[in-house]
């Protein structure tokens, strides 16, 4: 099984708002960028929707280890998941991602590894800088569709 290092970010302008996400895939010292928008979501769902989006590239089977500063996604990865999955995801925020995360995630080995948010973890910082890039040309549209433009 390949070992896989996923980093991801979210942002969300507004929260909610436009939104975007930042991912990077290596394997080795190859690396691979995703990237990602919304119109109208949270910084929760970009966060997650990151990693989604990062385990759906994958083509095969791998040992995952998902980085990443939200401790949203790090802790309904590791502790959460189960408990959700066995009341049906009642009161659960954004089931539907979640359900899409166990769906991509199955083939998989994932570790759920939490970093803190800028503090100079460099591929985190790069996530960050992506996400927001995202984040700003979607706000960038939307308002340049409220300008006729």
């Amino acid at each position: 099984m390949k070992k896989i290092t996923l980093f991801s970010d979210g942002s969300a302008l507004g929260n909610p708002g436009p939104g975007g996400f930042g991912t990077i895939l290596r394997y080795g010292k190859s690396e691979k960028i995703l990237f990602g928008s919304a119109s109208h979501t949270t910084n929760n769902r970009m966060e997650l929707l990151g990693v989604i989006e990062g385990l759906y590239a994958l083509k095969e089977p791998c040992e995952v280890d998902v980085i990443s500063d939200s401790s949203y996604v790090i802790k309904g990865i590791n502790e959460w998941l189960k408990g959700w999955i066995k009341r049906d995801f009642k009161q659960v925020k954004n089931p539907d991602l979640w359900k899409r995360y166990i769906e991509v995630s199955q083939l998989h080995k994932i570790n759920g590894i939490w970093v803190r948010g800028h503090d100079g973890h460099t591929e985190n910082e790069r996530c960050d800088k992506i996400a927001k890039e995202a984040a700003q040309k979607e706000k960038d549209l939307i308002m340049e569709g409220k300008n006729g433009k």
